[in-house]
């Protein structure tokens, strides 16, 4: 699996590389002149058209996917009384944490103004909506009809609907297995989805860049460094920043050895690019190594890998001040205000595996009248900056859960403040009863056939 993550970057990287160098050539030599063949046909026609299919396969997916995450995000916790006094402190921490990554994300944005001068347009036809009043973004996320908010894309009105059903199905208990066990079968083949449509991404990255650079030339890649500094800047901000100072403030304890001894899984999530491949990781390291009580650590840890998305909340924030600036749309005060609370929701429905903070980044964009298509610029770099999010969204879970638990007692001080504490080799081991049971078992179901 690892081996088709990394070889998934490769092919990103070499298109990526590839569609610079071939608008470039297109842009420089003039081949994409208005009006000509390579334009008409090649540029704003093969190029555009690979985009295209492949934004409209990433919208596609938006509305099941957070359906059934969410449901089974909710429905994971096991059972009512877990939403207790752990359950609400883990959820408030997580939706603060994600506030506070937003709102950092716009402003390093904002202030930095990455994007700007670059009068861009978006390959389809869109008008920026007026900001909705405030009263009317809350009084909204109640659908009247949910099945109409699924067909028209409503997100904030299903993700209200997916986390109520999740908390009836709970509070039905016994009797709603199947609905569950549905739930969670539907939310496997949406990742496997998700898997086929990232497949596509080198191709897609390969026209949309292409089709940028030729439009657009050295401008667009001098900007897209812009972009993936200021992203980095914000998401080391956040790691070393609010989430220490807040395990300083809430729990007392050392961001210094926190940090110590949280690298391995650092890594594991940078390589993986997926929180939930990492959840094992993770809870071993909680526990073990950062002395949480597994009683907590067992609902925190896959809780924030299903809710709590710091760095894609991060990136939803630069990424969408940097596409206003690109395509010269104003966002006021009330825009910020939709991203911040788009960012929040979403990240509640985002599943962690690679690529789908993508899918809800064009949740974001629609919700505040940007050109989804916009996406296609930022797309060559996202495989490696989702790495560096997923580190990121991991440590958010780990803090959270040493803050919940110490403010529980549930937390070892002592494992906590041992720097040897928890270390193993790793080295995996079988010992023969083991070995020769599973050879019992798959010998009874050969049998069978």
């Amino acid at each position: 699996m690892n081996t088709i993550k990394s070889n998934l970057t490769l092919q990103v990287i070499i298109a990526m590389l590839a569609g610079i160098t071939v608008g470039l050539l297109l842009n420089i030599s003039g081949l994409n002149s208005t009006g000509s063949f390579v334009n008409e046909y090649i540029v704003n026609g093969l190029f555009q058209g690979i985009g295209k299919l492949f934004i409209n396969a990433l919208k596609m997916l938006v509305v099941p996917l957070v359906l059934f995450s969410l449901i089974c995000g909710v429905c994971g916790i096991g059972n009512l009384s877990i939403l207790g006094r752990v359950g609400m402190k883990s959820f408030l921490l997580y939706i603060l944490t994600t506030a506070i990554a937003v709102a950092t994300a716009i402003l390093f944005a904002t202030t930095t103004g990455i994007g700007q001068g670059m009068q861009a347009s978006a390959t389809a036809s869109f008008s920026a909506k007026e900001a909705p009043a405030l009263i009317d973004v809350l009084t909204n996320i109640i659908p009247t009809n949910p099945i109409a908010a699924m067909a028209n894309g409503e997100m904030l009105q299903v993700i209200f609907f997916a986390i109520l059903l999740g908390i009836s199905i709970l509070m039905v208990g016994r009797k709603a297995k199947s609905l569950i066990e549905g739930a969670e079968l539907a939310n496997e083949v949406m990742m496997k989805m998700v898997s086929i449509v990232m497949a596509a991404a080198p191709y897609a990255v390969f026209a949309l860049i292409a089709k940028a650079m030729a439009e657009l030339g050295f401008d667009l890649l001098s900007v897209l460094a812009g972009y993936v500094l200021v992203l980095i800047a914000a998401l080391m901000f956040h790691l070393f920043g609010t989430l220490m100072v807040l395990l300083k403030l809430l729990s007392g304890l050392s961001p210094m050895r926190f940090i110590r001894k949280m690298r391995n899984v650092q890594v594991f999530a940078f390589s993986t690019s997926s929180s939930n491949a990492t959840i094992p990781v993770t809870i071993r390291t909680v526990t073990e190594r950062l002395g949480v009580n597994n009683s907590v650590a067992s609902f925190t840890v896959p809780f924030g890998a299903t809710i709590n998305m710091d760095g894609t909340a991060i990136m939803q924030g630069v990424a969408t001040v940097f596409i206003a600036n690109v395509y010269a749309v104003h966002l006021g005060l009330t825009d910020y205000l939709v991203v911040i609370a788009m960012a929040v929701l979403a990240s509640i429905g985002t599943a962690g595996v690679p690529g789908v903070g993508l899918i809800m980044l064009s949740m974001v964009f629609v919700q505040v009248g940007l050109p989804v298509e916009g996406i296609g610029l930022i797309l060559g770099v996202d495989r490696l900056l989702d790495m560096i999010r997923t580190a990121v969204n991991v440590s958010g879970d780990s803090v959270v859960s040493v803050i919940v638990a110490k403010s529980e007692g549930k937390l070892n001080e002592t494992i906590y403040n041992d720097p040897m504490a928890g270390v193993t080799s790793d080295t995996i081991k079988l010992d023969q009863a083991v070995e020769n049971e599973m050879a019992n078992v798959i010998e009874t179901l050969h049998s069978r056939q």
